[in-house]
C-alpha cells in the first residue's frame, strides 16, 4: 500500500490514480486510453501509472480482462483514493461536459451519458474570494444581506470562520455583530462584494460551541408510505435497517435540513422525514424544529 509520508503522493498523480478508480468501480472497465485522453499523457505513460497503481497503491485492485481488453476491478476492490462513492463519478462526467463545451475535441472515452444541468443557488467568485481572504486574514467584513422577507436588505459586520458548500448551495459561518451571536449566512443572499476591514475577528471557531457539537441525524422513509414503498425509500439511499444516520456539525443542522428538504412544510409530500428531532431540540432549540417535528 502507500507509504506513509506527508504527502505520498504527487498531485498530478493522485489526479491520475483517482480517475483509474473511478472508470474502473462505476464504468467496469479501464484501458490506458482513458488516462491518454483525459491528461494529454503518451500509452507508456499511462501503463505506467495502471501498472505503479497496482504496486504502490492498491494492490490486487485491478485485474487484467484479456476478452475485454483491459482493467476490470477485482471482487475485494477496495477504494484507496477516492470513497467510491456515485457523486465521484458524477462530478468525473460533469467536468468532461463542461470542457467539452469548450474544447469541442476532448474525449476521456466516457460511455453514452448526459449530465443533467443541476439548478444552482449563485455563490459569485468575488463573493467566495473576498470571504476565503477574510477568514484567511481572520479580519471583519461588511456584508449586504438580503431575504425575501427584507428584499431591500441590510449592513452586517460579520466575523466569518468557515465556507461550507454543498453541489447547490454556500454558507458561510462566523460572529454576526448585529445578532451578537455566531450564525450562518447564505452566500447566495449576500450582495456586492465583501468589504474587508483592517479590523482583525474578536471571535474565532474555537469560540463557537455549536461549532464544535457533534449532532446525530436519523433519517428514515416518511412513515405516511406504504411498508412497501418505505422499502424502495430505504434501498434508494441505502439505509441499514431502515434508518440512515449523518453526524455533523450542530451548527449546521437547519441548513443541511433544509437541502434536504427536510425542513420544509409539513403538508408537502415528502419521502424521508427526521426520526430523533426530540434528541435534537436541546442543541437547536424549540423553535428550530417545530415545524419538523409537526411533519415527522
Amino acid at each position: 500500500m502507500m507509504k506513509k509520508t506527508d504527502w505520498p503522493i504527487r498531485w498530478d498523480l493522485l489526479l491520475r490514480y483517482r480517475l483509474i478508480e473511478i472508470i474502473a468501480l462505476w464504468e467496469g472497465r479501464l484501458t490506458t486510453n482513458h488516462i491518454c485522453h483525459a491528461f494529454g499523457i503518451g500509452r507508456q505513460q499511462a501503463s505506467k501509472d495502471i501498472n505503479t497503481y497496482l504496486r504502490e497503491v492498491a494492490p490486487g485492485n485491478l485485474a487484467y480482462d484479456r476478452h475485454r481488453k483491459g482493467y476490470v476491478p477485482a471482487s475485494d476492490f477496495q477504494p484507496a483514493v477516492t470513497r467510491g462513492e456515485p457523486g465521484e463519478y458524477e462530478e468525473l462526467l460533469g467536468r468532461h461536459e463542461a470542457l467539452s463545451q469548450t474544447f469541442e475535441s476532448l474525449d476521456i472515452g466516457a460511455p453514452d451519458t448526459g449530465v443533467v444541468p443541476v439548478i444552482r443557488r449563485q455563490a459569485r467568485p468575488e463573493m467566495v474570494r473576498g470571504l476565503v481572504r477574510a477568514i484567511r486574514e481572520g479580519r471583519c467584513v461588511d456584508l449586504q444581506v438580503v431575504s425575501p422577507e427584507c428584499p431591500s436588505g441590510w449592513s452586517e459586520r460579520f466575523e466569518p470562520h468557515h465556507l461550507v458548500c454543498d453541489r447547490g448551495s454556500w454558507l458561510v459561518r462566523g460572529w454576526s455583530q448585529a445578532s451578537d451571536a455566531f450564525c450562518n449566512r447564505l452566500v447566495h443572499r449576500l450582495r456586492g462584494e465583501p468589504r474587508l476591514l483592517a479590523r482583525r475577528s474578536q471571535h474565532h471557531s474555537d469560540d463557537d460551541e455549536s461549532w464544535h457539537t457533534q449532532a446525530r441525524l436519523v433519517i428514515r422513509p416518511a412513515r405516511h408510505l406504504s411498508d412497501g414503498a418505505q422499502s424502495v425509500i430505504a434501498d434508494d439511499y441505502g439505509m441499514a435497517e431502515g434508518r440512515m444516520v449523518l453526524d455533523v456539525r450542530a451548527a449546521l443542522v437547519p441548513w443541511i435540513l433544509d437541502q434536504a428538504g427536510l425542513a420544509h412544510s409539513p403538508t408537502l409530500d415528502l419521502e424521508l422525514e427526521l426520526a430523533n428531532t426530540e434528541e435534537l431540540t436541546p442543541l437547536l432549540g424549540q423553535e428550530e424544529l417545530a415545524g419538523i417535528a409537526s411533519a415527522s
